[in-house]
């Protein structure tokens, strides 16, 4: 799979793929050995995809004369 052009979606539903497969218990040790290796850097990846989508988060607040204004998302327990 292809990292630069990996949505999380698609990132998820292998990382659930290699899951199955590995639960199954029949997949032999060197193939699971890849797997493991993949998934590995399917989660790496996927945190690396959620930290990029929260620094774009923006939440709207009001302004001091009641209109609404784009603030920065920040995580509400660093407050």
């Amino acid at each position: 799979m292809n990292e630069k052009n990996t949505t999380f979606e698609s990132a998820m539903q292998r990382l659930e793929q290699i899951v199955r497969a590995m639960e199954r218990g029949d997949v032999p040790l060197d193939e699971s050995l890849k797997l493991f290796q993949e998934g590995t850097e399917l989660v790496r990846s996927c945190g690396q995809l959620l930290d990029e989508a929260e620094m774009q988060i923006q939440k709207v607040v009001k302004g001091a004369d009641g209109a609404p204004t784009m603030e920065d998302f920040a995580d509400e327990s660093s407050i």
